[in-house]
Formats: structure tokens, sequence, C-alpha cells
């Protein structure tokens, strides 16, 4: 199974979820945020946990679930709350996987150690949306302006720069292979010692 049909059917599950939750058919159609009110924290812990593994029965999440989670949610900004900081705290919890009760402890512990409000943490966790893929993708203009940086022979140092000639050309073989030049040479000479034949 893909990754985006797994997307799909938890999307499916979460608003068949709503429906048993007690709104009403239509909230399908509703605003998002109307839509994303509705869900609890504990649907965005079983959707997430189901995020990625198709066999989940959004009981039990791991740490890249977990992480993947507040990555989306912004809790993890790369500055007061790193990935490193949910690995330690997640260990402490002995399991590869772990229940709703368990990931509320390590958010509790994750928050105190942290200094950060665990109900903007929780809030932002139940509101962030469904499960979805990273859309940061680099511009084509920034991947250009790191291929020309690369690619600028008048940056090279040392023996690169001598691959290429002023123009930026490369030279080929006579770039990477000292080829000994024979032009000055004269047709038939043979090298004899002298200092042999006078002693």
């Amino acid at each position: 199974m893909s990754q985006e049909s797994s997307v799909t059917e938890v999307t499916q599950e979460v608003k068949e979820m709503k429906l048993e939750n007690g709104s009403a058919p239509g909230a399908n159609h509703a605003p998002k945020s109307d839509a994303d009110a509705a869900v609890t924290f504990k649907d965005a812990f079983k959707a997430f946990s189901k995020f990625g593994d198709p066999k989940s029965d959004g009981k039990l999440m791991t740490l890249s679930q977990s992480d993947k989670w507040m990555k989306q949610a912004k809790v993890i900004d790369g500055k007061k709350i790193t990935t490193t900081d949910t690995a330690i705290h997640f260990k402490k919890l002995k399991s590869l996987k772990v229940g709703i009760d368990d990931y509320l402890k390590f958010l509790d512990e994750l928050a105190k150690s942290k200094k950060v409000d665990l109900e903007e943490m929780k809030s932002k966790l139940t509101t962030c949306g469904q499960p979805g893929f990273s859309t940061n993708v680099k511009s084509p203009a920034a991947a250009a302006a790191t291929v020309d940086r690369l690619t600028d022979t008048s940056k090279y140092t040392g023996s690169h720069k001598q691959r290429f000639d002023g123009t930026g050309r490369g030279k080929g073989i006579a770039g990477r292979k000292d080829l000994v030049d024979a032009s000055g040479y004269v047709t038939g000479y043979q090298h004899k010692n002298t200092y042999d034949k006078t002693h």
C-alpha cells in the first residue's frame, strides 16, 4: 500500500470518527476551521499513529510518527524543541511504541524540561490537521543558484584549477595527467653521456 493511499484511508477514518462523535453528516462540507475544532487530541493521536504504518490499529505511536506530528504542528521548531529533545524524553518511556496515556506523560515531561506550556502544545497537536506530506521543496531558482556556484571554475583551487583553461573550458586528459612535451626534441637525437667517454 502506498503512503498516499494510507493518507486517504486515515483521512476517511477521521471523518468517520467525527460522525460517530455526533457531528452532523454535512460536517464534511464545513469550512476547515470548523472541522478541525471537532477533532479531539485522541482522534489526532490515532490518525498520526496510523500514518506510514498501514498495519497500525491507531493505539500505539512510534518516535518517528510523533516527530512527524510535532513537526507538522510546529511544536518541533529546531530551536526551542528539537528532535534530539523528543528522542531523549521518548527513550525514557523504555518502549518503541507508546499508548496515549504514556504519550501524555511524554508530552508533560517534555513541556516541563523545555519550559513550554503543555496545553498550548496539545492544542497545536490537535489542530494541525490531517497527516500529510511536506510541501517544503526548494524552488528551481534556488537549485540553479547552487549548481551555478558549484560549477563556477574560477572558484576552484589546487589541482582542480589546473583542469580548466582561462575561459572555464575543460582541458580533457591534459588537465588530469602530466603529459611530456616532446616539441623541442630533434628527430633522431640520442642522448649520449660524454662524461663516460672522456674518462
